[in-house]
């Protein structure tokens, strides 16, 4: 456990963002795995099939991930404020609202997976192979919950080491079982996708293991292993409007994917080879933001505004700085890092790709802001009204897709992403400066309060006496 409630700002958000950053970038090493095994061995169609169904991915898990984090923020703050006894209870109910998600999820998705594949204008030469895909990773949805939800208690007690540990084990049994399924048993898509199940089950009961071993602090005690209304409508007020910021997202990209795929398999499969390298790119973003998160969280509990002003402004700082350069990394070596999946004679999926990085490269540091600034907003407890940037990216990434994209093709679904981010930017900076204030504010507020209560009961002793 580590709080964050005292010590340089600086210096613990960068610590605790660090063992994030190596965690997410494996769990991208594991991605981009699948695809460059997918690809090498299997083929560009192979490697279009494995992507065609990103956005959908992301609508569906996202909001899983996102119910997950959201269940954490009061986790965070209740072990901000020392109300351990609180956060126990909070630690179980989130247990309960995680197992009904993953058991009503699991069961539509599998069922709705044809009429999906339709919405998103899957190619027909890749559809077999996209369909067993995704219905492997829709029926593995219970191990991406589990591992999200016992990694984010574990970060919200500070500790981000254990899930990067984790992550790195099971990255390695990801590459080893992608090339086992793949070039071994010959099971081609539907092994890629058994192999990141496989892993994420791996991570999942890794992290609950250490909980139950390592931290005495979150084993219940008695009365609080019971199912609250109450604590469970605190989550879902912070679990759902997260889990639909992720959703509402995804439907701008759902629609944007559909639109590209409509322009063939080769443009399928050179989106998902660009989309690999930017969401290795976003690596540094996700760790800044929860760390962000994290911070701001604990020390929201334990009542200190002007260190949540701070762990803001350094969050804001770290993640222009970091977008500003791999924007030119992305801009000047992109095509070069899509080799990693594609051979060089497939030269227009390489300079499609390449395109679509150049476009996102340029405005890559717009991204990190709204990171940092929706993040903010979440961890303060005000998730509901950070809910709206994503319906900004829902309706640019709609809108680019619908009346760009039918006139410049691929170049409309390469401007789409920073399209999306800047627009979502124009709503959620303004909101979180708002928030900060209305939180020093509040907080300054409950200071007085517990000054004029503490004023009372002396002064009401001294009467007594």
């Amino acid at each position: 456990m580590k709080s964050m409630t005292k010590g340089k700002p600086l210096r613990l958000i960068l610590g605790f963002a660090m063992p994030i950053l190596l965690g997410n970038l494996l769990q991208q090493l594991y991605n981009v795995a699948d695809a460059s095994i997918v690809g090498k061995f299997l083929g560009s169609e192979a490697l279009a099939a494995v992507g065609a169904t990103s956005s959908v991915q992301f609508l569906i898990l996202g909001f899983c991930i996102g119910s997950c984090s959201g269940f954490c923020v009061p986790i965070a703050q209740k072990f901000g404020a020392r109300d351990y006894a609180s956060m126990r209870r909070l630690v179980f109910n989130s247990a309960f609202l995680t197992a009904v998600i993953a058991a009503v999820f699991t069961a539509a998705c599998a069922v709705l997976t044809p009429q999906i594949l339709q919405v998103l204008n899957t190619p027909v030469n890749i559809w077999d192979d996209t369909y067993i895909y995704i219905l492997i990773i829709f029926l593995g949805i219970p191990f991406t919950l589990l591992y999200n939800l016992t990694a984010g208690i574990l970060r919200s007690l500070g500790d981000s080491r254990t899930p990067f540990i984790v992550l790195a084990f099971s990255t390695i049994a990801n590459i080893v079982l992608d090339i086992f399924c793949i070039a071994v048993l010959h099971w081609g898509c539907a092994g890629a996708a058994i192999a990141t199940i496989a892993s994420q089950a791996i991570s999942g009961l890794l992290c609950l293991l250490v909980i139950v071993g390592k931290y005495p602090i979150l084993r219940p005690e008695s009365g609080e292993t019971r199912i609250s209304r109450s604590l469970c409508g605190t989550l879902l007020a912070m679990g759902i409007p997260m889990g639909l910021q992720f959703s509402i997202t995804a439907i701008g990209s759902m629609v944007m994917q559909s639109a590209n795929n409509a322009l063939g398999s080769m443009y399928a499969t050179a989106f998902t080879a660009a989309a690999r390298i930017k969401m290795f790119a976003m690596c540094p973003f996700d760790a800044i933001a929860s760390a962000v998160a994290t911070f701001c969280s604990q020390n929201y509990g334990a009542g200190n505004a002007d260190r949540v002003v701070t762990g803001y402004r350094v969050g804001s700082i770290a993640a222009v700085i970091y977008g500003v350069l791999s924007g030119i990394v992305l801009v000047v070596f992109g095509r070069t890092a899509c080799l990693i999946f594609l051979s060089a004679g497939e030269t227009e999926i390489l300079d499609a790709a390449a395109l679509y990085l150049q476009a996102i490269g340029y405005l890559f540091w717009t991204l990190g802001l709204l990171n940092v600034n929706r993040i903010t907003v979440q961890g303060l407890g005000y998730s509901g009204k950070a809910v709206f940037s994503g319906v900004m990216e829902m309706v640019a990434r709609t809108a680019t897709a619908l009346f760009i994209v039918p006139r410049l093709g691929f170049i409309g679904i390469a401007i789409s992403d920073p399209a999306a981010w800047i627009a979502a930017d124009l709503y959620i900076i303004p909101l979180c400066l708002i928030t900060l204030h209305k939180v020093r504010l509040t907080l300054a507020s409950g200071e007085r309060s517990e000054e004029v209560e503490s004023t009372t009961r002396k002064a009401r002793m001294r009467a007594a006496v």
